[in-house]
């Protein structure tokens, strides 16, 4: 089975698509707001919230056309829609980029500015040199097994003064001690964490200029802590990430908070420009 085989494997297995679009047919018959999306489509740490923190890094005057690498089921492709951002997801999980359709022909949140859907390999994006102003990642770094290549590609779909923007897990000090299954792997295998330092030295190696960098942890790790209480208490909850993974989810969500509170894995903010 290839690498690409595996990762469609790991998030198909799970992925209810039919019964979430009924779902939400049935309880939000209006069409869903953007928080009401959120424990589905928002599945990275710290939520919406971070989603709105990363878009902020980003202007839609100056970055109109923006490509999301890793976009999953369009949370973060919507709300940029809703600001003016005229947003592209790729995602190598071709299930995935139906059910983000599905969701954003549902929502009742307007975008403000038209998205499109690519199923493709980050490796080698099937746009033109130049194509975007700006490149989004999102908790999508870590599945991909050549980052060097990916920031390579990043780097030649960008034009010449934009905006490389991430919100990514990275790898912490006590990495050896990483619990598994987490969300984006099941086992050490299919996960590709670097460090802080191996990250920022890719991207200043292609050329990237280093504009901001965040530690995120300890508002990851109070985010966490309180979803963490909500999966155990909101069992009847209209939509949570168990509708994409499965019952996985629940040992999936106890090892992210021990994760970061072991100091297993970080999550960062990056900005850079070219």
């Amino acid at each position: 089975m290839s690498t690409q085989q595996q990762l469609a494997e790991h998030y198909h297995q799970g992925l209810r698509d039919d019964d979430i679009v009924s779902q939400i047919r049935t309880h939000y018959p209006d069409g869903p707001t953007l928080h009401q999306l959120a424990p589905l489509d928002q599945l990275h740490i710290g939520g919406i919230a971070a989603s709105k923190k990363l878009l902020n890094l980003l202007d839609p005057s100056q970055h109109t056309n923006v490509l999301d690498i890793g976009s999953g089921l369009g949370g973060l492709m919507r709300q940029g829609a809703a600001l003016g951002f005229q947003l592209t997801g790729l995602d190598i999980t071709h299930r995935f980029n139906v059910l983000n359709q599905a969701l954003t022909d549902l929502s009742a949140s307007p975008a403000n500015a038209p998205l499109c859907w690519v199923t493709g390999d980050a490796c080698s994006l099937p746009f033109p040199e130049n194509t975007f102003d700006a490149v989004l990642f999102q908790h999508s770094l870590m599945n991909m097994p050549d980052p060097a290549r990916v920031i390579a590609e990043s780097r030649r779909v960008i034009r010449p003064g934009g905006q490389l923007v991430m919100h990514e897990v990275v790898s912490g000090e006590n990495l050896a001690n990483l619990r598994y299954p987490v969300p984006w792997a099941a086992s050490p295998e299919h996960s590709h964490l670097l460090t802080l330092t191996e990250l920022t030295g890719l991207l200043e190696a292609n050329g990237f200029q280093l504009e901001h960098s965040e530690d995120w942890s300890s508002t990851a790790l109070e985010w966490r802590q309180r979803q963490r209480q909500k999966e155990q208490t909101n069992t009847d909850a209209v939509l949570s990430p168990q509708w994409v993974f499965g019952e996985r989810f629940l040992k999936m969500g106890k090892n992210l908070l021990d994760n970061l509170s072991n100091n297993a894995i970080n999550v960062v903010e990056i900005s850079a420009c070219c």
